[in-house]
């Protein structure tokens, strides 16, 4: 892929994308939304990829939303303007493999495009979450609906309305389920790497049908999700089976988070 604001690497069934606009504060333009339109391409049709790792270069920011000097494309009829997440988010594309994201610095405004839709979420303890729409006059929507499925719909709303004024710590964002570890920032992008790796290894067709039919429940009533649920245990379940030597697997080892 010819790629010109986010590094990509694939080693051992994990795909590592790092967002590298460092100098924008990872902020993402025109360019970028056209890579991970590639990327997500990329990452549903290549079978050696089971996992992808996103995480982002530079010390200030994991990323601040959309490039505010530079802009992003958008038709001049109002009617046919799109949503940028159409392009940045994995499920908006159909990617069914599951994302681990690693979020430092500042996480803000439409950096919620890829932490609203990753299956795993954790940060470093120098993270700070805020959505500024409202403090400079626009109305906060798509970020936050995408939040209020993820957290309880107060924090979502706390988060949208005080904009610039309040910043969700790391320890806040852990006691409300946005993230499930909060680590030093030099073992970041390694934990990141291992729970990705972890994954990897278990039968892809397993994992992409779980993923699946968690995140398609939620536009479902129950009855229907379960029953959905049903089918995709039905299909996917001998393809996962023939994928592993169930000899093999290792006696579960438990731990405390």
């Amino acid at each position: 892929m010819d790629l010109s604001t986010v590094l990509y690497e694939v080693a051992d069934h994990v795909a590592t994308i790092t967002l590298n606009r460092p100098d924008a504060m990872n902020s993402f333009n025109q360019a970028m939304i056209d890579d991970f339109a590639r990327i997500w391409r990329e990452v549903k049709s290549d079978d050696d990829v089971h996992v992808a790792v996103l995480r982002a270069a530079g010390d200030r920011a994991f990323c601040t939303g959309v490039d505010v000097k530079e802009g992003i494309h958008r038709e001049t009829n109002v009617w046919s303007q799109v949503d940028p997440g159409e392009k940045l988010s994995p499920k908006a594309n159909q990617v069914w493999k599951p994302l681990v994201c690693a979020v430092h610095g500042m996480a803000a405004g439409g950096a919620f495009y890829w932490i609203n839709e990753a299956d795993i979420v954790i940060c470093s303890d120098d993270t700070t979450f805020f959505d500024p729409h409202v403090s400079y006059g626009m109305t906060a929507a798509l970020e936050p609906i995408g939040l209020a499925r993820r957290i309880p719909l107060g924090e979502a709303l706390r988060i949208a309305l005080l904009g610039l004024d309040e910043r969700l710590s790391p320890d806040r964002a852990l006691q409300i389920g946005l993230v499930s570890e909060v680590l030093p920032r030099d073992a970041l992008w390694n934990r990141a790497d291992e729970i990705a790796r972890v994954i990897a290894a278990k039968p892809p067709a397993a994992i992409q049908g779980t993923v699946r039919a968690i995140w398609e429940s939620l536009d479902s009533t129950r009855t229907q999700a379960l029953a959905t649920g049903l089918a995709y245990t039905q299909l996917g379940n001998p393809i996962g089976q023939a994928q592993i030597d169930r000899a093999a697997v290792p006696r579960a080892k438990w731990t405390l988070r």
